[in-house]
């Protein structure tokens, strides 16, 4: 993961997003890492349409079962999504299943003419049919279930990728 450098990946992203921008294009970013990247890409695209973030702690299939988040965020869609071009940004796919809630919850507030899906790292293990539009990085070999990745952001603001195992 070393070889990962999150602001060169964060940069390659959005140059594959840029020619899909258009009036209607709205960026939603799912806490933690995928709103920090998608506030990155907001900026460097020059996106007219407010950045939306996410949370999915309520969505969550797995909810019932570890219950809520200790901190959870508030979601907020500042723009009609009725008709939108919708990117939800995340930064690390693994299994899909924070992408299926986040559509999930997304759906609560409208129904928006496309929803693309943009991560600066696939890591593979999927368990649901959910692939991105737009990626950065796919791992050469899916990581083990007892590793995580995940983007972290220095008091610089700063972008870097971690690894790490579960307890």
């Amino acid at each position: 993961m070393k070889d990962l450098d999150a602001e060169a990946l964060c940069r390659q992203l959005a140059e594959q997003i840029r020619p899909h921008v258009g009036p209607a294009t709205a960026l939603v970013g799912i806490y933690t890492g995928g709103l920090w990247l998608a506030e990155r890409l907001h900026a460097e695209l020059g996106i007219a349409q407010p950045l939306g973030a996410i949370d999915v702690s309520f969505y969550r299939d797995d909810y019932a079962s570890k219950g809520l988040h200790a901190s959870p965020k508030k979601t907020e869609i500042p723009f009609d999504v009725d008709g939108a071009h919708v990117i939800l940004v995340d930064d690390v796919l693994y299994t899909g299943r924070t992408t299926r809630a986040a559509l999930n919850e997304l759906f609560d507030f409208g129904r928006p003419a496309r929803v693309e899906l943009a991560v600066l790292v696939d890591r593979g293990g999927r368990e649901l049919p959910v692939a991105a539009r737009y990626c950065a990085h796919t791992l050469a070999v899916p990581l083990a279930r007892e590793q995580n990745l995940e983007l972290q952001r220095d008091q610089a603001g700063h972008l870097g990728l971690e690894l790490t195992q579960r307890a």
